[in-house]
């Protein structure tokens, strides 16, 4: 209740986690593998109150594990990481056997130059683009003609068709494994989050159904000025996908590159929702329906809505960290993405 103590963790939640990661960098060593990483849980209890009597709480724990691989001679790095809220479905062997899989596709190296390449982007590199486009989707923004859901002449695009695919994206407080506040907590306001709207319910929202926005963030002050509904945004995003796991993808592709996750990434243009980034720790040559090696790091531009747009296949959704964006958002579910011509820009030297 309200007036309970705050919700704590404790060294208690890594009992079943601990051992199997001490085996996983055991085996790591017997491998010839140098294995690095972090696991963090958190609990913090946030408690409402306002003047006209509204009390509030929530308790909300936070896992992580970050893994990254690295050949001895350090030429060849891997990363893995995933979000839990409570380790119990963290497995570090799958994860260290991930890793040392793509350290084996890493001992040939092929350069390429920059080009629009066919490109699989696994789901941390799909959460990280999406968080940022959500992160970049008020609805007030978008009316007084500042960003990429502007509508020319006016308006918003609400109700237009952004993918032929029929994707859903979507946030949900009620979602299994990903829950979060059900309702608003504002430490400040700014153009799509109000204090004034603290402890507002913040119900399960499409934000582009089969293909379709319909939805763009809103304040209640927002909402009243821009006619839109008031539409908070809960803490978690998932991306509905298709059937087919990021390995049939892969068996599926002639020619085309497979990432491992995108890193430093920047707008350019809030008009058209243009980013710039790396990647990192990996990306990997397919071949036939084989990965055969590993290509260099690119410097990539593109716009994630955009994206959604020219995407021809979304696989299988799952729960994903998000590399870049992990710090401040960790509960997201997106399938891998198939994009036919992604725009690797530049040639980047980083492993």
């Amino acid at each position: 209740g309200f007036t309970d103590a705050p919700a704590e963790t404790s060294s208690a939640v890594f009992a079943d986690f601990a051992p199997a990661l001490g085996d996983a960098f055991a085996r790591a060593r017997a491998g010839g593998r140098e294995l690095y990483g972090f696991a963090n849980h958190e609990m913090v209890s946030t408690y409402l109150g306002t003047s006209t009597g509204l009390r509030l709480r929530h308790d909300q724990p936070t896992g992580t594990l970050e893994l990254n691989a690295k050949s001895p001679d350090r030429t060849r790095s891997a990363w893995a990481g995933c979000s839990t809220r409570d380790f119990k479905d963290v497995d570090p062997a799958a994860l260290d056997a991930e890793l040392a899989g793509r350290l084996d596709w890493a001992k040939r190296r092929v350069e390429l130059p920059a080009g629009r390449y066919e490109t699989l982007l696994p789901p941390t590199a799909v959460a990280d683009l999406l968080i940022y486009q959500l992160w970049s989707a008020s609805g007030r923004d978008a009316a007084e003609g500042r960003t990429v859901f502007s509508r020319p002449g006016g308006g918003t695009r609400i109700g237009e068709r952004l993918s032929e695919l029929p994707l859903t994206l979507r946030s949900d407080p009620d979602e299994p494994g990903l829950e979060c506040a059900p309702f608003v907590i504002a430490h400040s306001s700014n153009g799509d989050r109000s204090v004034f709207d603290n402890g507002l319910a913040a119900p399960a929202t499409d934000w582009i159904e089969r293909g379709t926005l319909r939805n763009l963030t809103t304040t209640r002050h927002s909402a009243a000025l821009t006619g839109l509904p008031v539409t908070p945004a809960a803490d978690n995003l998932i991306l509905d996908g298709g059937d087919r796991s990021l390995d049939e993808m892969v068996a599926d592709t002639e020619h085309g590159l497979l990432l491992t996750c995108l890193w430093y990434i920047r707008e350019v243009d809030p008009a058209t929702l243009l980013l710039t980034g790396l990647t990192r720790d990996g990306v990997y040559l397919v071949e036939g329906g084989e990965v055969t090696g590993q290509v260099n790091n690119f410097r990539f531009n593109e716009s994630p809505v955009d994206l959604l747009r020219r995407t021809t296949e979304a696989g299988r959704t799952e729960k994903t960290l998000p590399r870049e964006w992990g710090d401040w958002f960790t509960r997201a579910a997106m399938p891998p993405l198939r994009v036919p011509d992604f725009n690797m820009s530049s040639v980047s030297q980083g492993v």
